[in-house]
């Protein structure tokens, strides 16, 4: 069944894949958020309620849907911004120092 859970987790295991597969450095990062969009999808799904109203307690809401889980997948969408601001802040670093961004020829270069 194609639902929002079973994307994320496919979603996630593909960023985990191209993460340890990939000798590219922005590949890498690429990967890195592949994987935290597929960890969003998955929370922002759990919250889903087939049917559910917003969680304002009035007495007609017999269904509400839990708030929490999209609160903390916004603040995971900013800290997920700021990672990767900063992992391709890095990158050009990296660039910079050592004229390639293939992780083997770093390594190389640093023995």
């Amino acid at each position: 069944m194609i639902n929002g859970m079973n994307i994320g987790i496919i979603l996630f295991l593909i960023g985990i894949f191209g993460m340890m597969t990939n000798k590219n450095i922005i590949k890498i990062i690429m990967s890195l958020t592949v994987a935290e969009n597929g960890v969003l999808i998955f929370f922002i799904s759990i919250g889903y309620v087939i049917g559910g109203q917003s969680p304002i307690i009035t007495s007609d809401v017999t269904n509400p849907v839990d708030p929490l889980p999209q609160a903390m997948m916004i603040t995971m969408i900013v800290i997920s911004l700021c990672l990767t601001a900063l992992s391709l802040t890095i990158a050009a670093w990296i660039f910079h120092k050592y004229k390639t961004l293939n992780v083997e020829d770093i390594i190389d270069d640093r023995l």
